[in-house]
């Protein structure tokens, strides 16, 4: 029975027995974030030094003051290693003036496409994030309508998943139909 000369209860003897959240081993890193998924709360970490990515999660920013991370952006944080690899356990700060704005325009989107409908029910087909495009549809014997990611960035989407549900404006783009605003079906679909 140890005793401590504070008066604070038996100590720990074991190091195993510490808190998980007080790691020891802290390194600091610096970088840019990768991706960041809101959805799936988690992204990644590019070190500026180079090594394997710093793996981020979305309690880690919350807890030290951040809703959430866009990708290019800088951050600096404390990260601890663990079984499958480094991950962050403290945002020291995060500089969101490198990141990858939501309005900035990708040069494969271009094309000005004016909306002519309102928004109307439709369902992913597929999408592939690092082509950075795919398709949605409105059931069978519709045209499918095509969808770029930076489309969704607009809208504050990071990929869209087969089989979801989403509300979309569309026009004639070069090719066919095209989306031009992309949001999830939790406002009224009554609201246009």
């Amino acid at each position: 029975m140890g005793s401590d000369t504070l008066g604070l209860g038996p100590r720990l003897t074991n190091p195993s027995e510490e808190p998980a959240e007080q790691p020891v081993d802290l390194v600091e890193v610096a970088g840019a974030i990768k991706w960041f998924d809101a959805a799936k709360g988690y992204g990644f970490i590019v070190p500026d030094g180079g090594g394997p990515d710093v793996l981020v999660h979305v309690t880690c920013l919350r807890r030290d003051g951040f809703t959430t991370a866009l990708e290019g952006a800088r951050i600096v944080c404390e990260a601890v290693k663990r079984t499958k690899g480094m991950q962050a356990f403290r945002v020291l700060s995060l500089d969101l003036s490198t990141a990858i704005q939501p309005t900035a325009p990708v040069t494969r989107a271009r094309v000005s496409v004016s909306p002519s409908s309102g928004f109307e029910a439709a369902t992913v087909k597929w999408f592939n994030r690092l082509r950075g495009f795919g398709f949605l549809t409105q059931g069978e014997g519709t045209p499918d309508i095509f969808v770029h990611m930076e489309t969704l960035r607009l809208q504050g989407l990071t990929e869209l998943r087969p089989g979801q549900s989403v509300l979309v404006r569309f026009g004639d783009g070069p090719k066919g139909l095209m989306a031009t605003e992309v949001k999830a079906p939790d406002t009224p679909a009554g609201k246009h």
